[in-house]
């Protein structure tokens, strides 16, 4: 099982709509996915599922047992360890980690837990570990990928989801933010890697340890506007300059040759348009891009559009299983 964390620092590029839709394109190829929802906002939550099945999840008065809050619940309380709930099934098989408004609760906790960990303080160990044990109970021997999609920033909850994950894959847009982003994700990532390699030999046996590698596998860019099929202008130049950044910054790697544009760098996985027309009428009908019909308003030149679409993402998620190991199942 390989567990992908999609990952930036600067939030509203489509990084939650990027793991929707390769969720669901993953599954139709034929491998087991679960998507997992670490973000506090819970977006992609919001987008697997309705209104009412939301209720059902989140209720006023009651525990929220079968999301990731009531997952460590036992943890926040102080009353044990955590309970792995079950999945919820979206279709065939993809299943998700429903995400929960209330996780930010569990920031305090981790961030106290982080330097105890160097004490080998078994609690905290059991806490830092908490989403890597509640991922892998969940996808078991079902999932054979877990994508999991997390907040914008560096803080305790998602430094716990980064050491949980195998991978990382950032997505990016053609801007200056994030460009900045990976000049400050990059030694963020190494110091994190390093410390966690440190604590590890002071765990207690017997507990599911992640390895804590957080391996960048690439970046996808996702472009917020196009012109006759071409970034506009405006991006270019911030698109040129992303093969530099990412490996002198996150790959860490100052003394690579320059791999000149981004359809020449090997790192890039794919370049996305935003297929803005198409989002809102998937959003309307609850599915991805790729499987609007007329019935939906996909009519017209959408219908060429959702066909690009369909093309595009199944390139990516090719790319993508390549990129981590797991180009023989898809």
């Amino acid at each position: 099982m390989k567990i992908v964390a999609f990952f930036n620092i600067k939030g509203g590029v489509g990084k939650t709509s990027l793991v929707y839709h390769l969720a669901w394109m993953f599954a139709e190829l034929g491998i087991p996915v679960l998507a997992a929802d670490l973000d506090p906002q819970a977006n992609l939550t919001s987008m697997f599922l309705g209104e009412e099945r939301l209720l059902e999840l989140w209720p006023e008065d009651a525990a929220h047992v079968d999301t990731v809050l009531g997952a460590i619940e036992p943890i926040l309380s102080g009353m044990g360890d955590i309970r792995v709930p079950e999945s919820t099934r979206i279709h065939g098989n993809l299943w998700l980690l429903p995400g929960d408004l209330g996780l930010s609760r569990f920031e305090d906790k981790l961030s106290d837990a982080w330097p105890r960990c160097l004490m080998g303080d078994e609690a905290s160990f059991r806490v830092m570990t908490a989403f890597h044990r509640i991922m892998d109970g969940m996808a078991g021997s079902s999932a054979a990928l877990v994508l999991v999609d997390v907040g914008p920033n560096l803080g305790a909850i998602n430094r716990a989801a980064l050491i949980a994950s195998d991978t990382l894959v950032l997505p990016l847009a053609p801007d200056l933010y994030s460009l900045q982003g990976m000049k400050n994700l990059g030694p963020t990532l190494a110091a994190w890697r390093k410390i966690w390699t440190g604590m590890k030999a002071s765990a207690p046996r017997g507990l599911s340890i992640p390895t804590g590698s957080i391996h960048p596998s690439g970046y996808v860019i996702l472009q917020h506007g196009m012109r006759d099929n071409r970034p506009v202008k405006a991006y270019l130049r911030w698109m040129d300059r992303i093969p530099r950044v990412y490996r002198e910054a996150v790959l860490q790697d100052a003394f690579a040759e320059p791999s000149g544009s981004v359809a020449d760098d090997a790192h890039c996985l794919a370049v996305l348009k935003h297929y803005r027309s198409l989002m809102p009428l998937a959003m309307e009908a609850n599915k991805p891009m790729f499987h609007l019909k007329p019935a939906d308003g996909a009519i017209g030149a959408h219908v060429e559009a959702v066909r690009d679409c369909r093309v595009d993402f199944e390139r990516l998620a090719r790319r993508v299983a390549s990129a981590i190991g797991l180009e023989g199942l898809c």
